[in-house]
């Protein structure tokens, strides 16, 4: 028993998010469902921070990256992020929901794209894909 809950505490380590999101709503609505999930969650309040964070932290498994921020905005962000790290993946999270504002977080170098009010279901589904329950990545 011993090794399954190391097993355990080894996956809920690896299996941390950074929610980069400036609005504080928006970032507690990500945080009840990421912990109801098992997901530690962290906060980045704006772009520069979550470029910090993503660089000085390797743990970070997934990043939900909202586009518009203040400063260094979710396009910039994950740029620079990509600079360092081409493998975490990045859901970019957006009120705009037209094909070309996906296109251009895609093309900054987001692994995803999901648009507000988010829908639980569909979130799940997204963060899922990259971060399959049970596998400890």
């Amino acid at each position: 028993m011993t090794m399954n809950r190391e097993t355990t505490k080894q996956s809920r380590e690896k299996r941390r998010i950074l929610v980069a999101e400036d609005d504080l709503s928006s970032y507690m609505f990500f945080e009840v469902l990421l912990k109801d999930e098992d997901f530690e969650v962290l906060r980045a309040e704006n772009g520069a921070e979550a470029v910090s964070l993503c660089r000085e932290d390797p743990d970070i498994a997934l990043v939900l990256l909202d586009i518009k921020m203040p400063g260094v905005d979710g396009y910039e962000a994950v740029r620079k992020i990509r600079e360092f790290n081409k493998k975490i993946p990045v859901i970019a999270q957006t009120a705009y929901a037209f094909k070309e504002d996906r296109d251009k977080a895609m093309q900054a170098g987001c692994s995803d794209y999901i648009t507000k009010p988010v829908e639980k279901e569909l979130l799940m589904e997204k963060i899922h894909r990259y971060l399959p329950p049970g596998s400890g990545q």
